[in-house]
């Protein structure tokens, strides 16, 4: 799992946009916290496409096998 809670703050110079960084700014958001969140979530979302993309021949070929011979414990299902 992605986890990047406890990772140390660095610097970065950003160029946004003048008129949403004013608006932000007028709304009192705190614009470091929020894009470090969206970016965050982006980095997380963009990871997991590439893994996904990455291993999608072995997951077909875990789908495939699952579908063939079932579940390794399903013998022993209660439900």
């Amino acid at each position: 799992m992605l986890r990047f809670e406890d990772a140390p703050k660095k610097p970065a110079n950003l160029s946004l946009n003048a008129e949403v960084l004013a608006m932000a700014r007028e709304l009192g958001m705190n614009v470091s916290k929020t894009v470090d969140a969206l970016l965050t979530a982006e980095v997380k979302r963009q990871y997991w496409a590439r893994w996904n993309t990455q291993n999608q021949d072995a997951i077909a070929s875990y789908n495939a096998r699952i579908e063939q011979e079932g579940l390794p414990l399903d013998a022993f299902r209660s439900f």
